[in-house]
Order: C-alpha cells, then sequence, then structure tokens
C-alpha cells in the first residue's frame, strides 16, 4: 500500500495554520485520553504538521507518526528531534511495521480524504499492526447530511467559544471567498462505518464526542478482536 496512492496526491498533509495552538492542544488531549496503557505504542497514521504531538507522548511510550508527504517528515523529525518516545516513519518504515505490534491507531480527519476502497485498505493495515484488543480510533468522520451552511457554522461557533472569532473571519476574508466545505469528500453513515469496521476483525462503537471541534462529525472507537 503506498501513503502517495492513498492520498492520490491531493493532500500533502494537514497544515496547522488554521486554529491556534489551543485548538491542537484540545485534540492532543482528547487523542490522549483513548491511550489504553502508559506503557502503549501509538500510531498517528497520516498524521500532518501535529502541532501537539508531544502532549500525546506524555501519555504512551512510544508515538510513532507517519505523513506521506517528505517535507513534512522533515520538519516533524526536526521538531521532535529530542524527544525519545517520538518516531519519524517514513512510507517504507510505517509498512515494515511488525504485525501485532501496536496498541492504537489512530486516523484522525483521514478518511474524509481516501476513497471507500482506500478506507478499507487502511482499515486491513490497522487489523494487521494491532495487536489482539488493541484499539483504533477513527475520528472526525463526516456523515452523509453534513452540509457546507452547518460545516462553516460549527466553525463559527468554535472561534466564538475559543475567542478567535475575529482573526477566524479575518484570516477567512483574506483567503478570499470560501470554497464549499465538504464537495468531493467521502462521507459515512453510521451503520455503513459500523459494517466496515466490524467485517474486517473489529467491535466498534461512535464515541459520545467527536475528536475535533466539530461535533456534527462523529469519531469512532474500534477494538482488534
Amino acid at each position: 500500500m503506498s501513503w502517495r496512492d492513498l492520498f492520490g496526491g491531493g493532500r500533502a498533509g494537514r497544515v496547522s495554520g488554521r486554529y491556534p495552538a489551543a485548538y491542537y492542544d484540545d485534540v492532543a488531549k482528547a487523542i490522549a485520553a483513548q491511550i489504553p496503557a502508559p506503557e502503549a505504542a501509538v500510531l498517528d497514521y497520516g498524521c500532518g504538521e501535529a502541532p501537539a504531538a508531544t502532549l500525546i507522548a506524555e501519555h504512551c511510550a512510544r508515538l510513532y507518526l507517519y505523513d506521506p508527504a517528505p517535507k513534512i517528515q522533515a520538519a516533524l523529525r526536526q521538531r521532535h528531534a529530542s524527544n525519545p518516545r517520538i518516531k519519524i516513519l517514513t512510507e517504507a518504515q510505517v509498512q515494515a511495521l511488525p504485525e501485532a505490534s501496536l496498541d492504537m491507531v489512530l486516523f484522525n480527519a483521514l478518511f474524509q480524504h481516501l476513497t471507500p476502497a482506500q478506507c478499507t485498505v487502511a482499515v486491513d493495515f490497522a487489523a494487521a499492526k494491532l495487536r489482539l484488543g488493541g484499539r483504533l480510533v477513527v475520528a472526525d468522520v463526516i456523515p452523509p447530511h453534513a452540509d457546507p451552511l452547518s460545516e462553516s457554522w460549527a466553525l463559527v461557533e468554535y472561534a466564538y467559544r475559543g475567542g478567535f472569532l475575529l482573526a477566524a473571519l479575518r484570516g477567512a476574508v483574506s483567503r478570499g471567498r470560501p470554497r464549499r466545505p465538504r464537495v468531493g469528500f467521502t462521507t459515512f453513515a453510521i451503520p455503513d462505518m459500523q459494517r466496515l469496521l466490524a467485517t474486517h476483525g473489529f467491535e466498534t462503537r461512535r464515541a459520545d464526542r467527536n475528536i475535533g471541534h466539530n461535533q456534527i462529525h462523529m469519531t469512532f472507537l474500534a477494538k482488534r478482536v
């Protein structure tokens, strides 16, 4: 499985300029709360710039970060060179991880960028690399009923609560006319995601809250069985 094939060349990594640092800290705390044990080995699969990875690493023994973009990999290595708990993986290294060697795999805001077939490949990858009882977290999944207005309103509400509404609006104006947020993005209804995970070796449930600002989106928690 090639990550460049998975991303289709369309997304070279999530950048961290859209939100303030507090947002990424909130996301990292939500991710850290899902880590099953302090001695866990965790893979953030398609991590982007992972600006709050240090916070996540405080809650596990080893945090593997992987992004398909070489520039992002280089930036991650430079940023986390002094942290012995964080290891940045190349495409070859992520594929070479031993089977049943991980305690948790995270797909955060990933499936929306993949085709359904590519999502299946990713789930199979997680099933192979996780130990029995290991945890798969599929976060920020977009449901079919999401629409541009609700997507935009969720961001406005979050920016207002976080105290950066004016900055967010200025950023939107500076970028010009906003695009329709979810045209061409992959969506999953709850039964479809549950079926995908169940048929590839996982017991699954929807989390009470999504990891991320948009609570229209969904997070699924799955156990390798």
